[in-house]
């Protein structure tokens, strides 16, 4: 062939599953006077393929952009659109789940100031109790909530992950299902169920992490953690893939601007922000593992045309890509297996940093931050001091740290 017929196919937003520049098929074409295009069994002649090549090409440079909004010759797919089923299923989950905790509540039979009574065995614990209108504490317990003292002593790390899948009321599963259908739907169209589901369970894990090695009192519910590990990953992504976007700058900005205004709301009290940032921390490492792309101008080979030829030789990845890559999946490894190991030895990571119980709730003239407060009066007795209830415990034969968490827990119910 001549020169005329090589092609440099840029593609725009490329993807390892749909690298393929496709010609029109018949029903398919966007111009009524479209050329026929060369079939996969026989290349283009000399005279007529040249003609067609540079149409081709002509159709290359119009379909440049995202989607299908060229007007040229190739119906071009830059991207798969994966159909969202898994995140729709969370959403179902979460909500099964939480019937499931109100079910096994049972309000009525435990107290007469239940609220919406014509629910029966449905209804909510008294407003004083639960103002989210959800079960008690120690159903959410049975449940599987997050328990710091159950995890450590008990070994039932399992908690780590069953806590993302129970909320403390129908105020709190509504803010998180919405959340998690606006951000998981559109991330799943892009990357896939497989990808998007573990990005999601480990940040949730990651997320449950942190917060029991930050806060060892009571117990913890909720899916903030993995919602806040699909905004990390969501922020990661665009770093990583910043070669085949446009309006980078603006689209950086207004993530940021998004997970400052929800790390922010995580200072107010009773709220977790330690698994918002640990979820967070860890989706926004796991989008370098599970959220690259190819760089743009990169196409795959194997799915190109018969008769088309080529000249793009750019490699899949850019190095920066493979450099986070790799980082990312060291510090993964290394945070949670020494997590892991701090958290089963029982450490508590506010008595080596002053100052991080501030990350979680910043005390101001509205609000005080110290809800609760134990100490040991002599190794027999303990008094537990808690929102004006005090109660005196005998806990002789145990270890100081174990004493306080008991304290602590005994004076949170």
């Amino acid at each position: 062939m001549g020169m005329d017929s090589r092609i440099e196919i840029k593609v725009t937003n490329p993807k390892k599953v749909d690298n393929v520049v496709h010609p029109v098929g018949q029903g398919h074409a966007t111009s009524a006077s479209s050329p026929p295009q060369p079939s996969a069994s026989s290349p283009p002649t000399d005279g007529q393929g040249r003609q067609q090549q540079q149409a081709l090409e002509e159709g290359l440079r119009h379909s440049h952009g995202r989607g299908r909004q060229g007007r040229g010759l190739i119906d071009y797919m830059p991207f798969k659109n994966w159909v969202p089923w898994l995140i729709p299923g969370f959403v179902i989950a979460n909500v099964v789940v939480f019937l499931i905790s109100m079910f096994i509540n049972n309000c009525p039979k435990h107290s007469s100031s239940c609220v919406g009574r014509f629910l029966g065995r449905f209804s909510f614990q008294p407003m004083k109790e639960n103002p989210l209108l959800g079960p008690s504490a120690d159903t959410l317990e049975k449940m599987g909530a997050l328990d710091v003292i159950k995890v450590v002593h008990k070994h039932q790390a399992w908690r780590l992950i069953s806590c993302i899948w129970l909320h403390a009321g129908v105020f709190h599963i509504l803010a998180n299902m919405l959340s998690l259908l606006f951000i998981g739907i559109w991330l799943e169209q892009e990357f896939g169920f497989v990808r998007i589901g573990l990005l999601y369970l480990f940040a949730g894990f990651g997320g449950s992490l942190m917060s029991a090695l930050f806060i060892q009192a009571g117990i913890s519910v909720g899916a903030s953690g993995a919602l806040f590990g699909l905004l990390g990953s969501m922020l990661s992504e665009l770093i990583t893939n910043w070669t085949i976007y446009a309006n980078k700058l603006a689209a950086l900005l207004t993530l940021i601007f998004i997970v400052v205004i929800n790390l922010a709301v995580g200072l107010l009290p009773h709220v977790d922000n330690f698994a918002h940032i640990g979820g967070f921390i860890s989706g926004f490492l796991l989008g370098f593992v599970f959220l690259i792309r190819p760089q743009f101008g990169y196409v795959s080979k194997k799915h190109i045309p018969t008769g088309y030829i080529v000249t793009s030789n750019k490699p899949k990845h850019k190095p920066y890509q493979y450099i986070l890559w790799l980082v990312s999946m060291i510090l993964l490894v290394l945070g949670f297996t020494f997590g892991l190991i701090l958290l089963f030895r029982g450490v508590n990571l506010n008595d080596q940093c002053s100052w991080c119980h501030y990350m979680s709730c910043v005390p101001t003239k509205l609000w005080n931050c110290k809800s609760q407060q134990a100490y040991c009066e002599n190794q027999l007795n303990l008094t537990c001091i808690s929102n004006g209830k005090s109660g005196i415990y005998n806990l002789s034969g145990e270890s100081t740290s174990q004493v306080q968490q008991l304290c602590t827990k005994l004076c949170s119910r």
